[in-house]
């Protein structure tokens, strides 16, 4: 996927110093950029240190962001951009992409979006959305790694506001549990990235990544209640971890699949569980 669009022409040292300065001039750090632009951040580091071209596609974005022609990163004359301008887009264009790829998967599945529904959400053409993301593999990966960064970003402000592990364990519970529209959204496009993950090797790989942090928050939070001595003694974090996301995988599937005001219901009820599981499992006597 990186190397069909690669700018084997571009000259790589003064490109890449030439969007060291755009990193530096957005004032924030390489990995909140690369979040930004919607790209790994090691693919990032290594277009940075020569390793690795940079892709067309990761050119547009990055000159997208820091509102400056492709033509400077390149140092020369480029093809003329075809996405709209984006001054009043708030991350700019290729967010605005994603967010609304991201929506369109939570409400038809990733394989019934179109590239041209994906415009029309944007009040774009598919011209634009193909100078940022060339294929709909890109695309998908662009969705996976954004919804990754959201989430974790909820998750960190949710544990910010506890006061003990056991209050940081059951604010994650909460934000798991899919009750509100938006967490229902969220949910609905993990399922079907899920299925994606199955057969994109890409995607794979994202979602293991994913699963890793995941798992290693819950396992943290254990290890901070097991220190302050409001989780059981002894407790295995890594262990009750991987029981406790796979319990909650499990019951927001089957909350996913009722609809109306029995989702409610079934939402309290998985709540209950995860409770319960976390009383007589993890906490202390």
């Amino acid at each position: 996927m990186e190397t069909d669009d690669a700018l084997d022409g571009a000259p790589t040292a003064d490109t890449a110093a030439r969007v060291r300065e755009v990193i530096a001039a957005a004032g924030v750090s390489q990995r909140e950029f690369a979040r930004r632009v919607v790209m790994d951040p090691s693919k990032l580091s290594r277009s940075l240190s020569g390793t690795r071209r940079f892709t067309a596609a990761e050119l547009a974005r990055i000159a997208d962001e820091g509102r400056v022609d492709v033509g400077r990163l390149l140092g020369g004359r480029t093809r003329e951009q075809a996405a709209a301008p984006t001054a009043g887009l708030e991350g700019g264009r290729p967010l605005q992409i994603v967010r609304e790829t991201v929506r369109l998967i939570a409400e038809h599945g990733f394989h019934a979006v179109r590239v041209a529904d994906i415009a029309r959400a944007c009040a774009t053409s598919s011209a634009a959305i193909h100078y940022h993301f060339p294929g709909r593999a890109e695309l998908l990966e662009a969705a996976v790694r954004w919804c990754m960064d959201e989430d974790t970003a909820r998750r960190a402000a949710r544990l910010a506001e506890a006061d003990d592990a056991a209050a940081e364990l059951h604010q994650l519970i909460a934000l798991q549990t899919p009750r509100t529209a938006q967490q229902r959204r969220q949910w609905a496009v993990w399922l079907d990235l899920w299925a994606e993950a199955a057969r994109s090797t890409a995607v794979g790989r994202l979602h293991s990544e994913y699963y890793r942090q995941w798992r290693e928050t819950v396992a943290d939070v254990v290890r901070r209640g097991v220190e302050q001595g409001v989780f059981r003694a002894g407790s295995d974090p890594r262990a009750a971890a991987l029981t406790l996301t796979a319990l909650i995988d499990g019951l927001a599937t089957h909350v996913l699949s009722v609809s109306g005001p029995e989702s409610a219901t079934a939402a309290d009820a998985m709540h209950a569980a995860l409770t319960t599981h976390v009383t007589h499992t993890i906490l202390a006597p």
